[in-house]
């Protein structure tokens, strides 16, 4: 059945006329009336009769006219829901308490205006992201990979920011009174990332770490959340870990926990956004220019060889 059609009737039916549903819709008053004859052939009814001040439904027509209303309101809210400028942004995070969904809720605050939808994809796999944006899942995540080159061809990775990171320890270490440190005095202790998956971004990041700096971290056990985590800190005196300058970490007062940033070089975890090659949502510009604004980190800052860079267009997904 002819939406159009369906459009024409509905906007006639509730003007009264189809000089009037003509003008709304942009098209004749001859258009109206031909899409109106084709619908009332092919549901072989009679929808108006006409009066002296324009058009009346029949019976029929009053009795049709509600059940047009919704198949007319339905395809506007399927063409909503596709239409790049109108929807809602929808981007991976690798979880509500990182830098990504941090640095996403200032952009949010500072554009109230903005239709944002945070999810978290629950991979590990970075493939198994760039597989969801390729496929229309989500219009961007907060993944990388290390060969950009083997991106499928609708798909690609665009530098977002470099997230700073920070030893985690309790206060019964031995560094817990430092004020910064840089990687060459954490070798020796023991730094345990609980979570590092096989085959993630974050299990190569870690790997290129130890073997710069010659540091002991392991994820051994299993992992049982950041909760835990910031528990075993609190109790332990030659347990530390890593975490973003930017994450969002919450514990009890009582856990005297210190946040410590490594400085000389500043190690920095890179952010990318993947994104589709062609017609990317609207909003990722204004998001890639949030990001742009970011403070730089200091010359030398230390990121893994296969980071991607920021350059002159990375506040526009279009380049």
């Amino acid at each position: 059945m002819d939406t159009e059609a369906l459009r024409s009737f509905v906007r006639a039916a509730e003007l009264g006329q189809f000089r009037h549903a003509a003008d709304e819709l942009g098209v004749t008053q001859q258009a109206i009336s031909k899409r109106v004859a084709c619908l009332e052939r092919e549901l072989e009814i009679r929808l108006f009769t006409r009066t002296a001040r324009g058009v009346e439904l029949t019976r029929d027509g009053r009795t049709f006219l509600p059940h047009a209303r919704d198949v007319v309101a339905s395809v506007e809210r399927a063409l909503t829901a596709v239409r790049p400028g109108a929807r809602t942004l929808r981007i991976d995070v690798l979880g509500l308490r990182t830098a990504q969904a941090v640095l996403l809720h200032t952009y949010w605050r500072s554009r109230p205006g903005s239709k944002i939808d945070v999810v978290t994809l629950k991979v590990t796999d970075p493939w198994e992201a760039v597989a969801a944006v390729a496929a229309g899942e989500v219009d961007a995540a907060f993944r990388s990979v290390t060969d950009p080159s083997a991106l499928p061809p609708g798909v690609r990775m665009r530098h977002a920011f470099d997230s700073p990171v920070e030893l985690l320890v309790g206060p019964k270490h031995p560094l817990a009174t430092a004020a910064e440190l840089t990687p060459y005095q954490l070798r020796k202790h023991r730094i345990w990332v609980p979570g590092i998956a096989p085959g993630s971004e974050w299990a190569e990041f870690y790997d290129e770490l130890v073997t710069e700096f010659d540091l002991r971290i392991d994820a051994a056990g299993p992992h049982f959340g950041d909760e835990v985590l910031l528990d075993v800190l609190a109790e332990s005196g030659d347990v530390a870990t890593l975490v973003g300058a930017r994450d969002r970490y919450q514990w009890p007062a009582h856990h005297g926990l210190r946040r410590i940033p490594i400085v000389s070089p500043t190690i920095a975890y890179p952010l990318s956004l993947i994104l589709p090659r062609a017609n990317p949502h609207p909003e990722l510009r204004g998001v890639l220019a949030h990001f742009a604004g970011l403070p730089r980190l200091p010359e030398g800052t230390w990121v893994p060889s296969w980071a991607t860079r920021p350059h002159d267009g990375d506040n526009d997904p279009t380049t």
